[in-house]
Parts: C-alpha cells; structure tokens; sequence
C-alpha cells in the first residue's frame, strides 16, 4: 500500500500514549486520595534505592503561544513567582513528612508554561528548597524546558551550579509569518546565542523542540526552519504532531483550518523533517525523537532501556514520578494522581494543607499488563507475549500485518520501518479501554 493511501486510512484521532490508561479513560469515581497515597508509600518503600522522579510544573508565560495545550497562567505580573514557588516547596514537604525521609532523587525536569519566566534567582530558592529534602544519586540527570526570547546567562549558570546538565530549547519554528500566527518569537541568532552560552557553562544535552503541521508552513519554509536547527547541532531533537483542538485551546481560534497543512501536505512535511534529521546524524529515537549517536537518549535506545511517562521519553528509569504544582500529575507505577487545574486553587489547598491532588486512577493488573506491552511498543519497537497474544488482538493486528506496519507470530508483535511512522495507531490495537469505549467527543488529535 502506498504512503498516501495509508495515511488517509490512518490519520485517525489517536493518544499520545504518555500513559496507559490514557487520562480521559481515567476511573476517577473509583479513586480517593487515600488509595493514591497508600499507592505512592508502597512504590517507594518497593523502589526506594533506584531514587524518584521529579516533575515540577511552572505555568506562567508572558504571552500566549496561540498553537499550545499545555496547562498555563498568561501574565506579566513576575510578583506570581515567589508565592508559588512557597506553595510548590510545599506541597513538597508534605510529601517528605509523608516518607518520614528524605527521597533518592534521580531525575527532575522543569517543564511549563515557561520555567524561565521565573527569575534566577527565585529558581534557585526553589531547586535549593527541594534539595535540601532529598538524596542526589550519582547519575542524577536534571533538565528544564527554556524560552529561547527571555532565557539569560543568568539562568543557564545558576541552573548549573544547581546540577542541571540538560537544556530544552521550544523553538517550534524559525519562519517569521509562522511565528507571527503562533505568537512565538526568537531568532536563530538568539537561539544561537543560548546554545553557545550553555555549551560554554557545560550543558552536556541540549534539545530543540520543532512541531510540523503549523499554521503557515509548508516544504520550503520548514526546510530552512530545520536546516538552520541543524547547523546549531542540538543533541536531541523533539519534532512534534502539531495538535490542533481549538476546542479544547481557544488561542488556536488566532488561525483558521485553511491555513493549517493536512493529511498528505503534513505527511510531506513529516517526512521533510525525519529524513533531513536522519541525513545530518541523527537517529530516529522512539515517537517524535531524534538524537546523536552521542546522546545519552540515543544510547538509552541503542541498550533498550529507553523510558517513557509523563515527561515524555528518558534515558532514566524510576517506578516513582512525583509531579509537583498545578495540574502536574504523579505515577507511582500502579496508581495515576493529577493536582488541580488552577493556580488559584492549587495554592488555596496547599497553603491550607490540603494534598492539591483532584483525580486519578488505580491500575487493575489488566491495565498493568497493557501499559507494560504499550511502553514496550513506544520504547522498543516490539513487545513479547509470555502467554502468546490473544485470539482478539491478533485480529485487530491482522489489518496492520496487511498493510506492512507490523509482523507478528504467536508471541511477539514487531514494528516495522513504516510502521514507526504510524506508532500511535499501533498502540490503539492494545488500548482496551478504547475499543471498550469509544469517545463521544474528540478527545484526542490526529495520529500524523
């Protein structure tokens, strides 16, 4: 079957799989924070010398980047920072009097909104906040996400000083008239400028972000978008699905559907992308990543121990992640927990001492199972039946046998070359509480 004729039979609405189950098919009536907690303890008594993971989420950002789902508070009030930062530390402490001892930590990632629209300075308050309570391993691996317009020498040396060896650069385009309709600015010579400073300090891994199917693009503007990239020579590169679910995101209501490229004309832009980064060294790494031979993710990969959860992929693998701050969500491996949605809230119940936690879900050995051989696709590309696979899933696999995406026997599922380029569609023939349950509404955003 021919790449056009499989896309259109493919892009179909489709998780991202950071997860299993996938949020909307949480059992949210059937949680409390009690069963999260007792979830959280026995994980970490289980686990506790392999150290936790730790996601803390700053939401703020000075302006919209009209093209973003992820949860933020737009404003250019910086006297935001410290309260929440006092409100974060702690929700952190009450986790800590939960152990009764301070936590291995192994891995910690800043992610937002924009972590750099906080100050150096209060960053370092709250890094030095959470330190104090923990244990470094030796291994640990600290990274933030940065806005390359408002990230300053002063963020990139303290954050080092703090142990941070890994930087990650949203740059999504370099086009002007893409980024006037995405409302994201920066200059290569500015993304330049970070890069050179960072390597200076002694960053040891730096990614850029770049999305393709933007408002705007097309082959030729994307190629030098993605060519300018390259000369900088980032470590990793996360090339991502742009999403669109303007109802879900009002600020994609800033463009319309005929400015957007779909189907056949995003798959180009796919393709532009994965070959130009493959033709320049990099590596196809899991869903949506590249990296150098070089890089700790390639190298992850390379020895099967590539990772993913809710940060998305790792070289570093714990059975606890731990998210702190608004609607940062938590996995102690068998139960899921997601804090508050609004700012608001979320430091109303902190300060009054209240776990900020507002849902989640307590996997079921059957979920279990599931997520093991889903993470086992989005990692490996194959995943094993010990048992052999089931009458009902080798069915739904047969379509994709068919179409060359996949090989299978009686215990093992493979995914082929093209079939990597349709990961997502793979993973949905695992996804039981899917074909259980089909969404009313769209949920999800195209799977290419």
């Amino acid at each position: 079957m021919d790449t056009e004729t499989l896309l259109e039979k493919y892009n179909v609405v489709a998780p991202r799989y950071t997860s299993y189950p996938t949020v909307p098919y949480w059992d949210n009536e059937l949680f409390t924070k009690e069963d999260w907690l007792e979830n959280f303890k026995k994980t970490y008594v289980a686990h506790k010398s392999e150290g936790i993971s730790l996601y803390i989420h700053l939401p703020f950002c000075e302006n919209l980047c009209t093209y973003c789902g992820c949860n933020k508070r737009i404003t250019k009030n910086h006297g935001v920072e410290k309260p929440y930062i006092q409100a974060v530390l702690k929700e952190w402490a009450m986790y800590i009097a939960i152990l009764g001892e301070k936590p291995k930590l192994k891995e910690l990632h800043l992610g937002g909104g924009t972590p750099t629209f906080f100050s150096a300075e209060n960053l370092e308050i709250l890094i030095n906040g959470i330190t104090a309570h923990a244990e470094m391993v030796s291994d640990a691996e600290f990274s933030f996400e940065a806005h390359p317009a408002n990230t300053t020498a002063a963020h990139l040396s303290v954050l080092y000083s703090l142990g941070f060896k890994r930087l990650s650069l949203g740059i999504q385009d370099f086009d002007p008239h893409v980024q006037f309709l995405i409302n994201r600015f920066q200059t290569p010579e500015q993304v330049d400028e970070v890069v050179k400073e960072a390597r200076r300090i002694g960053y040891t891994s730096i990614n850029f972000d770049l999305i393709y199917g933007l408002p705007g693009q097309n082959l030729t503007n994307l190629g030098k978008t993605i060519a300018q990239s390259i000369l900088l020579q980032p470590d990793r590169i996360a090339y991502y699905s742009y999403a669109h679910v303007p109802w879900l995101k009002a600020g994609q209501r800033h463009y319309s559907e005929k400015d957007i490229p779909v189907g056949n004309e995003k798959f180009a832009l796919y393709k532009l992308g994965r070959q130009l980064f493959i033709d320049a060294g990099y590596e196809d790494v899991g869903m949506d990543h590249f990296a150098l031979k070089s890089d700790s993710l390639y190298l992850a990969s390379a020895e099967q121990k590539l990772h993913r959860n809710f940060m998305g992929y790792t070289d570093q693998h714990t059975h606890l992640l731990l998210g702190l701050g608004v609607s940062a969500i938590s996995d102690s491996w068998n139960a899921f927990a997601q804090n508050s949605k609004v700012v608001e809230t979320y430091i109303d119940k902190v300060e009054n001492g209240i776990l900020p936690v507002e849902k989640g879900h307590i996997l079921t050995e059957n979920d279990l199972e599931i997520r093991e051989h889903i993470l086992n696709l989005m990692c490996r590309a194959h995943t094993v039946y010990k048992n052999g696979i089931p009458k009902h899933i080798k069915s739904r696999l047969e379509p994709l046998l068919a179409d060359k995406l996949i090989v299978f026997d009686d215990f093992r599922v493979d995914i082929t070359e093209i079939g990597k380029s349709f990961l997502r569609n793979v993973c949905m023939v695992f996804d039981e509480k899917l074909w259980l349950k089909q969404p009313q509404t769209q949920l999800f955003s195209s799977a290419v």
